[in-house]
């Protein structure tokens, strides 16, 4: 106990020390390094910075935005400076999303300590706040936002800025009404206990009043009984309504009396909607949940394109970074560019343009620690060579000595596979795709001559870079074919890059690890010309496809085409958030978030009769209709951070799936209001193939003159909904939750006859 409670202490003191605040250099390059004055705010959760010298202006973010700090030389710019500053000074902030990270030094190895064991201890604290600690802990920040003269009170005027920074325009009186009633010790202002009763008032839900009151039979709480009604026939959630019941009481329901008699009052209630389980993603369907130990031809592979760089295609920044962000989404399968560099090293960049070049080695290391932090599935390293032989051989040492026995290099048990290995069997490795002479069947001397350049080529007059159809630099050419290292080529086992010729061709003599790749408007012919062709190929081989090479600033395709024939390996520029990355990340929110989906039965038959463009025509075909009430909104996030501009805010729900099912509906806009906007408006739907579809919830800020702002989204599989009263927990632009920004609405889903 000793031992746990002067820990306890230590970990007070390193957060004292923060709140006393620090000096620490922030630092951007090798030539930026500058002394900005640190310290954490009162209400333990805000980082406040500035510059010593300047005058007013400083910088906050809240500790919820981070992910984790890493201590020590751990990114490219303070391994750059590592000769300048010891590693026991350095600590890098680590954010959530696209957001950049904050590279900071100490001016003592204890300073350094106490921040980097100081902040992890708040995140930790963060991220294990129950939903009331979550609310009290928003209120409280609203209450510090506001309070301008900091004397702990906050007057009407004070207030009504507050409503204004809130999202809410309310008139003068009804304001004044509220403030009154929260007002019991009649001085004029509220104080913190005053306040957290106005914000009650203030954010009470009638929506969610009436709903309670259609099964409460006292009108004042539900009983154990009418809980259980309720999760039956509203939530439709069956037998275990009952025993469902009492869990939802035991956790949610903050009154101890009520407790005792087994009841719910409308704050328990209130909790439990607002709550994980009240959400409209099913619960089970979050954890591992799928069959893992299928071919992996069978899954949807969640995959990044040009994985090096963080923006455009032309100038971008190439970054390690950039891997450890599509890792920590997710992604199970990036791509390396590597090309000759100077000094026998060879390098990563975007060919024959002005993107920063790294080195192989560096991405082979990031690759390593980082690989499975998120998920334990293979990584499948997708190499697109433009080495002569010297280097190829370079690459192959380095893949050797950096990735050890994470790389797999000989088959599983030595047989010559007739389907390929499941993610369950490939637990934990490293899988390389690339070129490879012959094949596994045979392990011959006699060539050592290929055609080299990536199949990423110009099937289609279309390059994936610049001048893939060119030989790299220092290859040999005879007869027309360039050389291929044997040490590269050796290490190729499941994952064998050949060019496409056809799916007949493949039907009769492709190897089930023999793989192509597709340029997004090849692979959409293909979808279009032999649908089911393409799905039958698919449930053996596996099929890669990527952006256009013209898509210069990095945009993204849709995806979804290419999940309706069974494509596992569709990849995309993790770097651009936006509507392709909304679905891509809804796909693979299921599943633990591990980076595979197995596909739906009718896309891993390879007798299969599926085509996208005619659902009806399957076996077991069973069209759903779908119901969505969308009652209400809380707390939208201010969309223009002008003082005293308000949202005016609509919903819209896009259905992607097979080209029928692709539709759209959204309800009016509401005037003025982002803090409780009631809509009461149904949007119905008719999917044909469930198994395929996405639901994209969209709220934007509605604006008669040009387009619409974006406000929040949130986007999940149909297979995932639970049907019945739930909360939507808005994402931002980024991908990253808004709390506690949500949709309130009642979906029913029902057969189409």
């Amino acid at each position: 106990v000793l031992v746990s409670i002067q820990h306890f202490a230590q970990g007070h003191l390193n957060v004292k020390i923060m709140m006393a605040g620090s000096t620490l250099r922030k630092v951007k390059s090798r030539s930026w390094k500058k002394q900005r004055h640190f310290r954490l705010l009162e209400d333990g959760l805000t980082i406040w910075y500035k510059s010593r010298w300047a005058g007013r202006g400083h910088s906050t973010f809240s500790v919820t935005e981070l992910e984790a700090v890493r201590e020590g030389h751990q990114s490219e710019v303070l391994l750059s400076i590592a000769e300048e500053f010891p590693a026991n000074l350095c600590f890098t902030l680590v954010f959530h999303g696209r957001q950049g990270n904050v590279d900071l030094v100490a001016e003592s190895p204890e300073e350094a300590q106490a921040w980097i064991q100081g902040v992890r201890k708040l995140i930790h604290k963060a991220q294990t706040m129950d939903e009331k600690e979550r609310l009290d802990q928003w209120v409280w920040d609203w209450f510090q936002k506001a309070d301008k003269n900091k004397d702990g009170k906050m007057n009407f005027k004070e207030v009504r800025k507050l409503l204004k920074m809130m999202n809410v325009d309310m008139n003068e009186e009804h304001a004044l009404h509220l403030f009154t009633m929260a007002d019991k010790s009649d001085t004029g202002s509220l104080e913190i206990e005053e306040f957290v009763h106005f914000y009650k008032i203030l954010t009470q839900r009638d929506e969610v009043w009436k709903v309670f009151q259609d099964y409460s039979g006292d009108g004042e709480k539900l009983m154990l009984e009418e809980l259980e009604n309720f999760l039956r026939i509203e939530q439709q959630e069956g037998e275990q309504s009952a025993q469902h019941a009492k869990e939802l009481i035991d956790r949610y329901e903050p009154s101890e009396t009520a407790k005792k008699q087994s009841a719910m009052s409308l704050d328990g209630f209130q909790m439990y909607l607002c709550s994980q389980e009240g959400s409209i993603f099913k619960p089970e369907h979050r954890h591992l949940y799928q069959d893992m130990s299928q071919p992996l031809s069978h899954y949807f592979i969640s995959s990044s394109h040009n994985t090096y760089l963080l923006e455009d295609q032309l100038r971008g920044h190439s970054s390690l970074e950039a891997y450890i962000q599509a890792l920590k989404r997710g992604c199970r399968c990036v791509e390396v560019d590597s090309w000759d560099g100077n000094d026998g090293e060879p390098i990563v960049y975007h060919g024959h343009t002005l993107t920063s070049k790294i080195l192989f080695r560096d991405i082979i290391s990031t690759l390593k620690e980082y690989a499975f932090k998120t998920s334990d599935f293979p990584v499948i390293l997708s190499l697109e060579n433009h080495c002569g032989v010297e280097q190829q051989t370079v690459m192959a040492q380095h893949l050797r000595q950096i990735l050890g026995d994470t790389l797999l290099t000989t088959l599983l048990d030595g047989q010559i596979p007739q389907q390929l290995p499941s993610p369950q069997e490939l637990k934990g490795k490293i899988l390389l795709k690339a070129k490879k002479i012959g094949g596994l069947e045979d392990c011959n001397d006699e060539t050592l001559t290929d055609e080299v350049s990536d199949d990423e080529e110009m099937a289609n007059g279309e390059a994936e870079s610049p001048t893939a159809e060119d030989p790299p630099a220092g290859c040999l050419k005879e007869n027309g074919k360039s050389k291929l290292s044997r040490e590269l080529s050796d290490l190729v086992v499941y994952c064998k890059s050949l060019h496409f010729h056809g799916f007949e061709h493949a039907r009769l003599h492709a190897k089930c690890y023999e793989m192509s790749s597709f340029s997004e408007s090849k692979a959409k012919r293909l979808t279009k010309e032999a649908g089911t062709d393409f799905i039958r190929y698919n449930t053996r081989q596996l099929s890669r496809i990527y952006p256009s090479g013209l898509r210069t600033d990095s945009s993204n395709y849709n995806p979804q085409d290419m999940w309706n024939v069974g494509c596992q390996i569709v990849a995309l520029n993790f770097q651009t958030a936006g509507l392709e990355m909304d679905l891509n990340d809804g796909l693979f929110r299921q599943n633990n978030c591990c980076g595979y989906v197995l596909k739906p039965d009718f896309l891993r038959d390879g007798d299969t009769q599926f085509s996208p463009d005619k659902p009806e025509g399957r076996q077991g075909y069973r069209p759903l209709r779908l119901s969505i009430q969308v009652i209400s909104g809380q707390q939208l996030p201010k969309v223009n951070q002008k003082e005293g501009s308000i949202v005016d805010p609509l919903v819209r729900v896009e259905i992607y799936g097979v080209p029928q099912d692709q539709a759209k509906e959204e309800t009016s806009h509401i005037n003025n209001n982002g803090f409780n906007p009631v809509w009461n408006e149904t949007l119905n739907f008719i999917i044909h193939t469930p198994e395929l579809a996405l639901v994209r919830f969209v709220v934007e800020d509605y604006d008669k003159a040009s387009r619409n702002d974006f406000i929040g989204q949130f986007t999940l599989p149909f297979m995932c909904i639970q049907a019945g009263y739930r909360h939507i927990h808005l994402l931002s632009k980024d991908g990253t939750a808004i709390p506690p920004s949500s949709l309130f609405v009642n979906v029913s889903i029902s057969e189409f006859t």
